[in-house]
């Protein structure tokens, strides 16, 4: 087993880094719908909502191996803000593994091989914040979200929902302001909720941009809908779900099972692609980000737990 940890520091030093996660094993193949996107029932929405197509997605992470043979054809674009790779802004391949299993969740195409994520059809936009260490600068990330925020395709189209699985203790008024500007732009915020929970719903624990009330922090259970003993407890955490365990693609073309909320957070940023089209689709209109929210909320069913845990619960696409 292998441990990254946060890089901690202050917002004066700039610097910020990965949620810690565990990387649990290391697979050469892999064929199946992972559990974790059976467990928030993102087949049951599939039809109606396209799979996901026409939605693009920005992941705000450490790259991803673009050649990875499950996210043929979903990538669309990118940047990297980072000093690997020479600072090329044009080069954001993975070279830590993180962001590639969170694509993979996100978006891992159906080809009879390897994994499916939660919205098969969207199209990935890749903005490399951190490097080869998961380390990087809250710069780099109020950086990243402003470009997600204001790229275009080429066909005019626009990101719709950003996901980042990072975070650090700092608030900073930049990062907040680039959050809200996201938002404002009708953009949904995915966050992972941190990792530094100590299993006790009395005490919070914050990890920035998650705890910013316009984002949406997302909290981890495990198979069993239990919460993860290591997801943050606060006011302002959304919903919850799979975060232990969690089987996706990974850097050298192959598959890894790792676990933390960084595992929980692609799952609702893909199901919130899914919730776009089908939603979009019924009410014959482009939706505000606060009524794209309240569609991703009434699909959670409640576990039992306290708020400040769960949240509204665990999010699941079949709930009508």
């Amino acid at each position: 087993m292998k441990f990254i940890s946060k890089f901690h520091t202050d917002w004066k030093k700039k610097r910020v880094g990965l949620i810690p996660f565990e990387v649990q094993k290391v697979h050469e193949s892999a064929s199946e719908i992972p559990q974790g996107i059976q467990m928030i029932n993102a087949p049951y929405l599939w039809e109606e909502a396209k799979k996901g197509e026409g939605v693009v997605v920005a992941i705000i992470d450490t790259g991803c191996q673009t050649g990875h043979p499950d996210l043929a054809g979903r990538i669309v674009g990118g940047r990297n803000f980072t000093s690997d790779y020479s600072k090329d802004p044009n080069k954001y391949e993975d070279n830590n593994g993180h962001g590639t299993h969170v694509a993979g969740t996100i978006a891992a195409i159906e080809n009879n091989a390897g994994v499916v994520g939660a919205a098969p059809l969207v199209k990935l936009l890749i903005v490399k914040v951190l490097d080869k260490n998961g380390s990087g600068s809250y710069q780099n990330i109020i950086d990243g979200i402003n470009y997600a925020t204001a790229w275009r395709g080429s066909k005019g189209e626009k990101v719709r929902v950003i996901s980042m699985s990072l975070g650090g203790p700092s608030d900073v008024a930049k990062l907040h302001d680039a959050v809200k500007n996201a938002v404002a732009n009708n953009i949904m915020v995915v966050c992972a909720a941190g990792n530094e929970g100590d299993n006790n719903s009395r005490t919070n624990e914050y990890s920035y941009p998650a705890a910013y009330n316009e984002a949406i922090a997302v909290g981890a259970v495990d198979f069993n809908k239990k919460m993860a003993s290591f997801s943050n407890s606060n006011d302002n955490v959304d919903l919850v779900a799979p975060g232990v365990g969690i089987l996706s693609t990974y850097i050298g073309g192959k598959y890894a099972t790792l676990s933390g909320t960084s595992m929980a957070t692609p799952h609702v940023s893909g199901a919130a692609a899914l919730i776009i089209n089908a939603s979009e689709s019924n009410f014959q209109r482009t939706l505000t980000e606060a009524e794209l929210y309240a569609q991703l909320i009434k699909k959670t069913v409640n576990l039992g737990f306290d708020k400040k845990s769960q949240g509204n619960g665990l999010l699941d696409l079949s709930k009508e």
